[in-house]
């Protein structure tokens, strides 16, 4: 038994307090066992008191080790009616000791054992239940003497007051500690209100189960990562079901809830046939309080793809200023002795002496040279992709002269328009205007590139959504987000994961720089770049920070919900 400082909060653990019954239980019956043996060595026959001794101490370790085991197959919780049990048969057990103990005189040393057994029985009964134990162990007592003495003496009788004084006496101390218990169960009913309300409203996903799987509680998020209707499954074994989703958060709980394993940081994916993202799994245990709870086992999980994203972007951001550095030494090294050779071919095409034959293979070297430098520089272009200068840039301004820009570039196919919608007032970032313009205009040029005679390339300002601004610390102060969407036919799921990287094209006689430009231009403005492709076409979204003004009749729009980064 537990006390706090000021005396409020009581806490008794019957676990631990039957352990050391067990323990008294044992050491009485083999102490009285031994001490019968010892005086009866020598005598012939043997002492009838000696085979008593011997059921006696047999029926204890029997009865004893059922218990333990009875304890066990409950894993911890029993019931009051085992703690009857328990105390009745202490009862009888100091009985048989007082009657095998009993002197010329008809008392007994171990008659005090009877207070003893009546005191812990009001730590583990109620108030009403250790007077019954009392009254049951003055029965006994005032049998034995019946039975072993021809009239019961004063000092019986003073005994039985004495035990009938601390029956009392442990009443009244049972029914202080309920009373305490229960001002002690009304703070921790407020605390579990409070606890409840921020388990309500948490992002995290919070399920608790007991030790054979049934689901004590579920806050909301934890149904809607889910899919299912927690709610309905309290009480009743939710393992399997959370499995059938979620395996390796079913797998954490097991583990912690039998194994006493705690999780910490493990990663798990949810399937439904709606929707497939990882989860990071925290598992705990707790082991309850022997008597009313069983162990339990906790878990809390969230959705981690925003951090899968970012890392993802982390990791690509350090791959691509890798190969940007490799570019640039390589298109320094080859760009200066391309200029010679094609120099050279273009003076040795001018000779007289040059023939026709000659002079087409000459052609052929200065066009291919020619194709070579273009793709060289554009190599420095993806390695100087950082921001030269930071100046005030005008969002509408720029996507405007982007868009007019990509309306005269000759890859335009006849007929594609490119219809612009600003939903934010007038708005000016702080940036690099020739890197945005750069990044936009490659947007632009893929989606016109991508789209069908007669498509739409549409191109749209707006507030991002929560999602898209995620988990990044840059964006939570203010953000804008510029998408590119075309009418084509979708780029391959086999793709996607490499559609930034550089090199990547599936344009024949692309350099596949032309995204991986974007994305280290967006990434150096400490943006993001999402991508959402289906068969009805593609929608690029770079998401820049800035403090959005907005106008007296803006609109937010329309929120993006991209499928894919």
């Amino acid at each position: 038994m537990r006390f706090s400082s000021d005396h409020r909060a009581i806490s008794i653990n019957p676990t631990t307090l039957l352990r050391w019954v067990y323990v008294a239980r044992l050491s009485i019956a083999s102490a009285i066992f031994l001490a019968a043996v010892l005086a009866s060595v020598g005598q012939q026959p043997v002492d009838d008191k000696l085979l008593f001794v011997s059921l006696v101490f047999l029926a204890t370790f029997s009865f004893t080790a059922a218990s333990v085991l009875y304890s066990r197959w409950l894993k911890g919780v029993q019931p009051q009616t085992f703690f009857y049990i328990q105390t009745v048969f202490d009862l009888l057990l100091v009985t048989a000791v007082v009657h095998v103990t009993r002197d010329q005189s008809g008392t007994s040393q171990f008659a005090a054992l009877y207070i003893l057994v009546i005191a812990i029985a009001s730590l583990l009964v109620t108030a009403r239940g250790s007077l019954l134990i009392a009254a049951l162990g003055n029965v006994l007592y005032v049998a034995d003497s019946l039975w072993s003495l021809d009239a019961i003496k004063v000092s019986v009788w003073l005994q039985l007051g004495v035990f009938a004084f601390v029956a009392l006496g442990s009443a009244y101390l049972s029914g202080r500690l309920q009373e305490a218990g229960a001002g002690s169960e009304a703070e921790l009913q407020h605390v579990r209100l409070q606890a409840a309300d921020i388990l309500f409203n948490i992002r995290s996903g919070v399920i608790t189960v007991d030790a054979t799987g049934r689901l004590l509680y579920a806050n909301p998020m934890a149904e809607h990562l889910l899919g299912i209707d927690l709610e309905s499954l309290i009480g009743k074994p939710v393992l399997e079901e959370i499995r059938r989703i979620a395996g390796a958060l079913a797998d954490a709980l097991e583990r912690s809830v039998r194994a006493r394993v705690r999780t910490t940081r493990a990663e798990g994916v949810i399937a439904t046939v709606e929707k497939r993202f990882p989860i990071g799994v925290t598992t705990t245990y707790t082991d309850g309080d022997g008597r009313r709870t069983d162990r339990t086992a906790t878990a809390i999980f969230q959705d981690i793809s925003d951090q899968k994203r970012m890392d993802a972007l982390r990791l690509r951001a350090e791959r691509l200023e890798g190969i940007a550095e490799l570019s640039a030494s390589l298109a320094h090294e080859i760009k200066n002795p391309l200029a010679s050779i094609r120099s050279a071919v273009e003076q040795l095409a001018r000779s007289p002496m040059t023939g026709s034959d000659e002079q087409t293979l000459a052609r052929l070297v200065m066009r291919e040279s020619d194709r070579l430098s273009r793709l060289l520089s554009e190599f420095l272009d993806f390695a100087r992709v950082r921001v030269a200068r930071l100046e005030p840039v005008d969002l509408a301004t720029l996507v405007n002269e982007t868009v007019r820009l990509a309306l005269a570039h000759p890859a335009r196919t006849e007929g594609i328009e490119i219809e612009t919608r600003i939903d934010v007032g007038q708005l000016t970032i702080e940036g690099d205007d020739d890197l945005l313009h750069r990044a936009l205009f490659n947007l632009l040029l893929n989606a016109i590139q991508a789209s069908p005679p007669g498509g739409r390339v549409h191109v749209e300002v707006s507030i991002p959504s929560p999602e898209q601004v995620g988990s990044s610390a840059t964006l939570r102060d203010g953000a804008v987000a510029i998408s590119v969407s075309d009418e084509g036919p979708g780029i391959a799921p086999e793709n996607r994961d490499r559609l930034f990287d550089p090199f990547f094209t599936t344009k024949p006689g692309g350099s596949g720089l032309g995204l991986a430009v974007v994305h280290r231009a967006i990434d150096a403005h400490r943006g993001l770049v999402y991508l959402d492709s289906s068969t009805s076409g593609t929608r690029f979204t770079i998401v820049l920070p800035c403090q959005v003004q907005t106008g007296a009749d803006d609109s937010a729009g329309a929120p993006l919900s991209p499928a894919y980064t």
